[in-house]
C-alpha cells in the first residue's frame, strides 16, 4: 500500500551581517576672514599773505583830522621857536651895531629865503611808505595707507569612533509541509469505481 501522507521540512535561514569597529579622524578645518580699512590721502595748502598797512602813508598825503590838528600844532610851536630864535639874534646884532642900509638888507634877504623855502611844496609824497609784511605759506600732506585685517578661526580635529555591530536577518522561517498524495476517498467505499471487495475469508 502506498503512502497517503508526504511530510517535507523546511528549515530555518538566517543571515549574519558583521560591521567591523572603525576609528575614524576628522581634519581640523581653518577659516580667515579678511576685512580692509581704507587710508586716505589729506593735502592742507595755505598761501603766502601779504599785509600792507597803509596808514601812515595815507596820513602823510591826506592825513586825519587828528593828525592834521597835530600837524599844525607842531608847525605852530616849531614857527614860534624859528621867530623866537630869530628875533633874538636880530636884537643882538641891532644892539652891538649901528643900523645901516647893510643890516636892514641882510634881514630883508633872510626872511625872504626863509620864504621861498617854506612855500616851495617840493617834498616827497607820500612821506612815509607803506609797512609790508607776510605770513609765509605753508602745505602739509598726509597719507595712510589700507589696512587689511586677517583674522583666523581654527577648529581642531576629532576622533570619532564606530564600535563594531553584528545584524542576524531572518531569510526563511522553518516550515513542515504536509501534502496528501494519495487518491481520492470514497464514502461508502463501494461507490469508489474502482473498488474491490475485501476477501475476508480465510
Amino acid at each position: 500500500m502506498k503512502p497517503l501522507i508526504e511530510i517535507t521540512t523546511v528549515p530555518i535561514q538566517i543571515e549574519m551581517r558583521t560591521t567591523n569597529a572603525k576609528l575614524e579622524y576628522a581634519r581640523g578645518t581653518a577659516e580667515m576672514e579678511v576685512s580692509r580699512d581704507q587710508g586716505g590721502l589729506s593735502i592742507k595748502s595755505r598761501p603766502i599773505r601779504v599785509n600792507i598797512d597803509t596808514f601812515e602813508a595815507r596820513n602823510s598825503i591826506t592825513p586825519t583830522l587828528a593828525r592834521r590838528i597835530a600837524q599844525d600844532a607842531d608847525k605852530g610851536q616849531q614857527a614860534a621857536y624859528e621867530a623866537t630864535a630869530t628875533f633874538a639874534r636880530q636884537g643882538q646884532l641891532l644892539l652891538k651895531t649901528r643900523v645901516g642900509e647893510e643890516l636892514v638888507t641882510q634881514f630883508a634877504e633872510e626872511a625872504m629865503m626863509k620864504d621861498v623855502k617854506t612855500n616851495a611844496g617840493i617834498e616827497f609824497i607820500p612821506k612815509v611808505p607803506p609797512e609790508i609784511t607776510w605770513d609765509p605759506g605753508e602745505m602739509s600732506i598726509r597719507y595712510e595707507m589700507d589696512k587689511l585685517n586677517f583674522d583666523w578661526k581654527f577648529n581642531q580635529g576629532d576622533f570619532e569612533f564606530t564600535p563594531g555591530d553584528i545584524e542576524f536577518t531572518m531569510t526563511q522561517r522553518p516550515e513542515v509541509i504536509i501534502k496528501y498524495i494519495g487518491g481520492p476517498i470514497y464514502v461508502p467505499p463501494s461507490s469508489d469505481p474502482n473498488y474491490e471487495p475485501v476477501d475476508v475469508k480465510a
